[in-house]
């Protein structure tokens, strides 16, 4: 019996319930508590997961992603340990694997699924039982943590380069940063991406990360974008190529704010799988979870049911009703996410009002100059512009100077930093049966989370 490892279960656990009672959700401190007491209580929990762990890691649409792996293991009948409450550094990663544990230090699952940012990958690698790695994308995000971008990318290839001979490492094709992971690694490597080329451009209409050629350093040539720096390139100097994908969507139908329609190739043959998620994004993330998951040996029927039965996670696309009126939380970080979530946000023509919070806290990142690499021009070219925008959060002023020079009428943007104020005079502005489309940082989605629950519209987010 390791009574360390006892004792850091039971403060944990003890924390977990403090914190909550105290208005917290527990899925951070009571990992710091834990490893206080005991630094391996990450690896004597994840070694007993059965089959293994996935670790899912990228910048943006690693929750999400997540969510939809967890929805389809648990549709195999497997048990899952996951850090769903999006908490991905090494303390929510152990509060997880703290809250699974019985009191007497036994975890009962199949899968560990493990959700961390970029820079948390070399820490955690080492103290799980990797069966799997999944990696989404890479865009600029919290310049005051990571710096710029090659840096990102270079501690994820440095945690990639421990992960077991034996395990599967999943990459996404059509993101030139990502795909250049692959090459000379020893694990199985297994590559995702877009054949379909109806929601193509030839020119990128949002902000993009132009990197040269990972394998010689020239400038990358490409064919068209999907979105940002994702798309069909190509090496005009040494011949490299976009890696040929083993999984792959072969057609795809956006719904709008409805979700969207496809059919994904597999090497064992092609099935259709709707997804409830709206946006190319969310596209680019059920893919991910279908390929590592195909990866794993999950039937494809099994997937495409996983999928379709995935429902948002909290802050990410959640639609929370209240007073027959709806709020559409749209979590957001960085241009690449401000700008896929303005695109789908555009493509609903009902969306008449919309409230933008910004924070800027640690959890969001304390420069906050990416507002100005974020594509919020499109908001007063297009067609429909939303009618009013209301600014809230730490930084509301911040945020209007930025629309404001964008060309969006100043007569339509108003500054509310209280988020309670934001949210109720949001929500004055729509009819009965309408949206309020609410785009908030991490701590400022948290924070009028918990205001509408309070109202008793939803449940705290751990209960999501």
């Amino acid at each position: 019996m390791d009574l360390r490892l006892l004792f850091a279960i039971w403060c944990g656990k003890l924390t977990v319930r403090l914190s909550r009672a105290m208005g917290g959700g527990g899925s951070t401190v009571p990992g710091r508590v834990a490893l206080a007491i005991d630094p391996l209580v990450i690896r004597k929990l994840a070694y007993q997961c059965r089959r293994g762990a996935i670790l899912v890691t990228g910048t943006n649409g690693k929750t999400t992603t997540s969510k939809m792996v967890s929805d389809i293991l648990r549709r195999a009948r497997y048990r899952v340990v996951h850090n769903r409450s999006g908490a991905n550094l090494i303390y929510g990663v152990a509060a997880a694997f703290v809250q699974a544990a019985n009191v007497f230090g036994r975890i009962r699952a199949d899968y560990a699924l493990v959700e961390v940012d970029e820079g948390t990958v070399r820490k955690v690698v080492d103290q799980l039982p990797l069966k799997a790695v999944l990696v989404t994308n890479f865009f600029r995000d919290q310049l005051d943590r990571f710096g710029e971008l090659d840096h990102t990318v270079q501690l994820v290839s440095e945690g990639l380069s421990r992960a077991p001979y034996d395990a599967l490492i999943a990459l996404n094709a059509d993101d030139p940063l990502v795909a250049g992971l692959g090459p000379g690694r020893p694990q199985r490597i297994l590559y995702y991406g877009i054949e379909d080329s109806h929601y193509a451009s030839p020119i990128s209409e949002q902000s993009r990360e132009i990197k040269p050629c990972q394998a010689c350093g020239a400038t990358l040539k490409y064919d068209s974008f999907f979105y940002a720096h994702l798309g069909r390139y190509r090496c005009p100097s040494c011949g490299q190529t976009r890696p040929t994908p083993t999984v792959s969507v072969q057609q795809v139908a956006l719904r709008g704010v409805e979700g969207s329609d496809m059919i994904l190739r597999t090497d064992t043959g092609d099935f259709k799988v709707n997804i409830t998620f709206p946006g190319l994004y969310n596209v680019y993330n059920a893919l991910a979870a279908a390929a590592v998951t195909h990866g794993l040996g999950i039937p494809d029927h099994t997937v495409a049911t996983g999928l379709a039965k995935s429902a948002g996670s909290f802050g990410r696309m959640e639609v929370i009703r209240v007073d027959g009126k709806r709020v559409l939380l749209a979590l957001v970080k960085n241009p690449a996410g401000i700008d896929a979530v303005i695109r789908t946000v555009l493509e609903d023509r009902r969306a008449r009002h919309m409230v933008i919070a910004i924070n800027d806290k640690f959890a969001d990142g304390t420069d906050i100059s990416w507002l100005w690499d974020g594509d919020f021009e499109r908001l007063s070219a297009s067609d429909h512009p939303p009618e009013s925008v209301i600014t809230s959060g730490i930084r509301a002023a911040d945020m209007a100077v930025r629309l404001k020079y964008s060309g969006y009428p100043a007569r339509r943007i108003t500054i509310k930093n209280s988020l309670d104020d934001a949210l109720q005079e949001g929500l004055a502005r729509i009819d009965h049966g309408e949206t309020l489309y609410f785009l908030p940082t991490y701590t400022a989605m948290l924070e009028v989370r918990e205001i509408i629950r309070r109202r008793g519209y939803t449940r705290h987010f751990w209960r999501v």
